[in-house]
């Protein structure tokens, strides 16, 4: 069974440091267990994760309310749901 409907982790965004020269993978699926981060927790959901890479030390906030429509970014749409 497939649920491509993400679940609201948390109604707040997660403000992270970001680095170069990783690649970090945000949870998409709101299954995750280490938010933001995807943990694989989607499995079967149809809802895969989102890469980020930075050429920069970077400070974001991320989505996750995974309603954003600037995702992986936080858009404030945690204020409406």
């Amino acid at each position: 069974m497939t649920s491509e409907t993400p679940i609201i982790a948390k109604r707040r965004p997660a403000i992270v440091d970001l680095q170069p020269g990783v690649v970090y993978r945000w949870c998409a699926c709101g299954r995750s267990e280490d938010q933001p981060w995807c943990d694989e927790s989607h499995r079967g959901t149809g809802l895969g994760p989102i890469e980020i890479v930075v050429d920069e030390p970077t400070r974001v906030a991320l989505c996750q309310c995974k309603q954003s429509g600037k995702r992986p970014h936080c858009d404030g749409r945690h204020g409406d749901v």
